[in-house]
């Protein structure tokens, strides 16, 4: 897998440019589907990840992406990362995008592009 760019709005994987939310599960990239955390975005300001939306927990490391640090990610999802014996890593775009880049076998990843 390869990071071409990522910049305001936009991630570029493998020569494809994202204008949206991603998330990689064993190198398959595809939509962030937040629809069903939007129920909480009143109570953070902006729609955090939940163990609602369907995350990609099948991996021993799961870095989440926060923009410039503005997502939120629930305590649920930090203590189902606990629970699963999932190293969770949450940390702006680019500094995640680097540490997906360390050991992308095992690590999936949530990539929030804006803010």
């Amino acid at each position: 897998m390869r990071f071409d760019a990522f910049s305001f709005g936009s991630i570029r994987i493998d020569g494809i440019t994202y204008e949206h939310d991603v998330v990689i599960d064993h190198g398959q990239v595809r939509k962030r589907k937040k629809k069903a955390s939007k129920k909480f975005r009143g109570e953070f300001g902006h729609t955090p990840v939940s163990v609602e939306e369907p995350i990609p927990w099948t991996c021993k490391r799961l870095v989440i992406g926060t923009g410039t640090g503005a997502l939120p990610v629930m305590d649920e999802v930090k203590r189902e990362a606990a629970r699963r014996k999932i190293k969770l890593l949450i940390l702006p775009t680019l500094e995640a995008i680097e540490k997906m880049k360390q050991h992308p076998r095992d690590t999936n990843a949530i990539f929030h592009v804006t803010c």
